[in-house]
C-alpha cells in the first residue's frame, strides 16, 4: 500500500490485500491437508497423489444438495446461459477484468477463466516473468510449475524467447522452487526437456522478430541468452 495513499481510500486496498492473505493461506492449508491424506491413503503412484492435491478445493455434495428440488446449477463458473454476459471472458488477456496480482486470484483467473493451452500461453507472457515472480514469491503452488512448462513447450513461439527466458527465471528463484523442480511428473519433465530444446534451437531464437539491430547488438543478445538458457537449464535439472 502506498504510505501517501488517503486513509479513506486505504481500507478498500486494505481489505482486498487482506482476503487475498487469507485465500492464500486457505489455499496452502487444504492442500498441506490433503498431501498428508494422500499418504496416509498410500496412494501407489505420484499422479494419484498430484490428483487428490489438486482437487483439494473440491467439497463434497451434502444431504440437502443432493436430495429435494433440482436446481440450476453451472459446474462451470465462468460459463453463462445463453443470452446472458458471461461472469468472465476467455479472450486472454484483453477480456480480463484485470491481471491478478495475488496467488489466489492468479489461481482463480488460471482454474476458472483460461480453457486452452493457448489462452494461458498469452496469460502467462501477458503478466510477464516480473510479475509472475512477484506472484510467487512465497511458493508456486502444488502442480503449477508443470503446468507453466507443459503450457510454454506446447506453444512457444519465434520472437518469444526472451520473454519466456524471463518468466523461467522469475519462477526459479521463488521459494521451495528445488522442490517444485523435484516433485514434477514424468509427463512434466519431458515437457521442461522439450521447452528447453526448442529454447535452443533456431527456431527459438527468432528473439527481435521484424525488429532491425545492428549485427554486433543482436549477437550479444544472442550471446546473453544462451548462457541463461544453459543456467536455466542447471536449475531446472535438464540433464
Amino acid at each position: 500500500m502506498d504510505p501517501g495513499m488517503d486513509p479513506a481510500g486505504a481500507f478498500p486496498v486494505l481489505e482486498r490485500e487482506l482476503r487475498a492473505a487469507l485465500a492464500e493461506d486457505e489455499r496452502r492449508q487444504r492442500e498441506g491437508e490433503a498431501k498428508l491424506r494422500a499418504l496416509r491413503q498410500g496412494v501407489p503412484d505420484y499422479d494419484q497423489f498430484r490428483e487428490i492435491v489438486l482437487a483439494s478445493h473440491l467439497k463434497p455434495l451434502e444431504k440437502k444438495d443432493r436430495l429435494g428440488q433440482r436446481r440450476n446449477v453451472l459446474w462451470n463458473p465462468c460459463a453463462a446461459p445463453a443470452g446472458t454476459a458471461p461472469a468472465c471472458t476467455v479472450d486472454i488477456p484483453q477480456e480480463l477484468d484485470q491481471l491478478p496480482g495475488t496467488a489466489a486470484e492468479f489461481h482463480r483467473d488460471w482454474r476458472r477463466c483460461l480453457k486452452s493451452g493457448t489462452e494461458k500461453y498469452q496469460f502467462l507472457l501477458e503478466l510477464g516473468g516480473e510479475a509472475l515472480g512477484r506472484i510467487f514469491q512465497a511458493d508456486v503452488g502444488f502442480g503449477l510449475l508443470g503446468e507453466f512448462l507443459t503450457v510454454l513447450a506446447e506453444n512457444i513461439h519465434p520472437g518469444d524467447r526472451a520473454a519466456i527466458l524471463q518468466i523461467l527465471q522469475s519462477l526459479a528463484g521463488t521459494e521451495r522452487f528445488g522442490l517444485n523442480v523435484a516433485l514434477l511428473s514424468q509427463a512434466e519433465k519431458e515437457s521442461s526437456q522439450d521447452l528447453f530444446r526448442k529454447l535452443q534451437s533456431r527456431d527459438g531464437q527468432a528473439a527481435g522478430q521484424g525488429e532491425a539491430h545492428p549485427m554486433e547488438t543482436h549477437l550479444e543478445k544472442e550471446t546473453e541468452e544462451e548462457r541463461t538458457v544453459v543456467e536455466l537449464m542447471k536449475l531446472y535439472q535438464i540433464g
